[in-house]
C-alpha cells in the first residue's frame, strides 16, 4: 500500500527552491545540475511516498521458499486440477495448502488401523478426507468455512461435509468431523476413479482423485458368479451335444427301420 507522507513536504519545498535557483543562475556546471536533478527526485519518492507492506516482499518471498519446498505431489497435482475447473479460486498470500488427501479407517481382529491412501474399499469402515494448511500471520485470527466434498465414478455427491475451523498462525491439519461409510453402504456401490474437492470460504482450491475398489467378499462373489455362470455354460453345451445322434447310432437307427420294413 503506498501513502502519501505530508510531513515531509516544506522541507522538499525549501530543497527544491535551493536546487532551482542553482540553475537560473547558472553558475552550476551541467554536470553538477544534472546530479541535483536527480538527487532532488530521488529525495522526493522517498520522503513522500511510503510503501507500507510492499517494503517486505522481498523478505515475505524469503521466508516462503523453504515453505513451498514442503508441498506435496498431492497438493500441486490438486491445485492443477481444480485450476480447470469452475468456482476455482487461488489461495491467498497469507495462506498455503501444503497437502490435501483421505485417511481411510478399518477395523480387525488386530485393532483399529488408520492409513494415507488414493485407493479406498469397501472393506474399509470409512475414510475422512483432510488438508493441510499454512497460515500466515494476516490470515490467522478468523473461522474459515471448509467444506468437503466426494464426487462418485457417476458424477454423484457421494459426501458433503461443511465445517467453520478457526485459523491459527503457523501449520495446521484440518480433517472432516465426519467420514464416509464404506462397510455394508449400500448407497456406495460400483468402482471407479471419485473426486475429492476442497473448498476454502466457498473457493474451490483443490482437486484430489481417488479410487473405489470392491471388498474381498465383492470380488469372492463376482468370481464365483464368473465361475458359476460359466459351469451353467459348460453342462448346457453338454446337453445340447447329447441331444443329436452320431453318425454311428444313426447308421443304427437305418438298418433297424430297413429290417422292420422287410419283415412287414
Amino acid at each position: 500500500m503506498i501513502r502519501l507522507k505530508r510531513r515531509n513536504t516544506p522541507w522538499l519545498l525549501v530543497l527544491g527552491t535551493i536546487v532551482g535557483f542553482a540553475f537560473l543562475t547558472g553558475a552550476v556546471p551541467p554536470l553538477v545540475q544534472a546530479a541535483l536533478l536527480v538527487g532532488f527526485g530521488a529525495a522526493t519518492i522517498g520522503s513522500i511516498f511510503e510503501f507500507g507492506k510492499d517494503k517486505n516482499v522481498l523478505k515475505d518471498v524469503i521466508q516462503r521458499a523453504p515453505l513451498r519446498n514442503r508441498i506435496t505431489p498431492q497438493a500441486k497435482e490438486a491445485v492443477e486440477r481444480a485450476k480447470s475447473r469452475t468456482g476455482f479460486a487461488p489461495m491467498t498470500a497469507g495462506m498455503t495448502m501444503l497437502d490435501v488427501g483421505i485417511i481411510a479407517v478399518q477395523t480387525s481382529s488386530e485393532g483399529i488401523a488408520m492409513r494415507r491412501t488414493r485407493n479406498m474399499s469397501k472393506d474399509d469402515d470409512g475414510v475422512r478426507p483432510f488438508v493441510t494448511l499454512h497460515v500466515q500471520p494476516e490470515e490467522a485470527g478468523r473461522n474459515a468455512v471448509i467444506r468437503f466434498e466426494f464426487i462418485n465414478h457417476y458424477g454423484e455427491q457421494a459426501f458433503v461435509h461443511e465445517m467453520r475451523t478457526y485459523l491459527r498462525d503457523g501449520e495446521m491439519n484440518v480433517m472432516a468431523d465426519h467420514h464416509l461409510p464404506l462397510a455394508d453402504n449400500h448407497d456406495v456401490g460400483g468402482t471407479g476413479d471419485w473426486d475429492l474437492r476442497v473448498y476454502i470460504d466457498g473457493e474451490l482450491v483443490a482437486l484430489h482423485n481417488v479410487m473405489l475398489a470392491p471388498s474381498v467378499r465383492e470380488r469372492q462373489r463376482r468370481l464365483s458368479g464368473s465361475r458359476q455362470r460359466l459351469s451353467d455354460y459348460v453342462e448346457k453345451e453338454e446337453i445340447v451335444e447329447e441331444i443329436p445322434m452320431s453318425l454311428h447310432e444313426l447308421l443304427q437307427e437305418k438298418q433297424r427301420s430297413a429290417n422292420s420294413n422287410r419283415r412287414s
